[in-house]
């Protein structure tokens, strides 16, 4: 699916037409005669279209007849069946600049667009790489509102586990363990892309653009310090509660050992 916006008059207008769209959004579900069609329509290299799909993409950029790809992760919860699963994934989303407009493709639905979609309106269609940089603040604030999240869920397991010894608690911390080994890898990732933006000046960024990047270099530092933080309880408390079930094993060994003795010596 392709949405096309622009603004007027402080408002965001959906329009049916991507010449006159400040902002393409594509989403999902993607279909190739879309892709081809926008191609060929915006004079966008097809892969920059497609590179979203690769959930695994990297954060990275590229630059290829004018036109510029920014592939940068973003947080979702994962919808996965699998009970064995990561409670939370990143996905890619593709940031596509043109000469005047904008376009972003995602493979999943995610709550960085959504967010960027209801301040729109107050987004100055001229300036393109502030719009690019909002799109950033947004994947930032969203990793650390799911890392807060992520924590706080994981305290409420770890009493559970104290009070009951359950597998059921376990299990979900392991969960949680896979979705933190995610946000650390996006979080690097994006840290870098960000830094090398920086340094590399793609965007031939202002002055208060410049300042903008750099508070969020920031912020995804500190976001990356939280995930290896709250990584470092949890694989800490894992470890204390795997000693402390080896020792009640080791515990209940001792005692159905010495109960088997007991039976096996004859009565007089």
């Amino acid at each position: 699916m392709i949405q096309y916006f622009k603004n007027t008059d402080k408002q965001t207008i959906a329009i049916d037409k991507a010449e006159n769209a400040v902002w393409v959004n594509v989403l999902p579900p993607l279909k190739q005669e879309e892709f081809t069609e926008l191609s060929e329509t915006m004079n966008i290299p097809i892969d920059f279209l497609k590179d979203s799909l690769d959930i695994d993409e990297r954060s990275r950029y590229e630059l290829e007849d004018d036109v510029k790809l920014i592939v940068i992760k973003t947080p979702t919860e994962n919808n996965s069946f699998n009970l064995s699963d990561a409670f939370y994934i990143t996905i890619p989303i593709c940031i596509i600049l043109t000469h005047n407009q904008i376009v972003t493709v995602n493979s999943f639905e995610n709550e960085a667009i959504k967010k960027f979609l209801t301040t729109f309106q107050h987004r100055n269609p001229d300036r393109m790489n502030m719009m690019v940089l909002k799109i950033f603040e947004k994947i930032t604030t969203n990793f650390q509102d799911y890392l807060k999240e992520i924590n706080t869920r994981r305290n409420s397991l770890e009493q559970k586990l104290y009070d009951s010894n359950r597998n059921q608690e376990l299990l979900q911390l392991m969960r949680i363990q896979k979705s933190f080994v995610y946000f650390l890898t996006a979080l690097r990732s994006n840290e870098l892309l960000m830094m090398k933006i920086s340094r590399t000046n793609l965007l031939k960024l202002n002055e208060e653009e410049r300042d903008l990047l750099e508070d969020l270099i920031v912020e995804t530092s500190q976001a990356l310090e939280m995930a290896t933080t709250y990584t470092n309880i949890l694989n800490s408390t894992l470890d204390a509660f795997a000693s402390i079930i080896s020792n009640n094993q080791n515990e209940v060994l001792k005692r159905l050992t010495t109960l088997t003795i007991f039976l096996s010596v004859p009565v007089l």
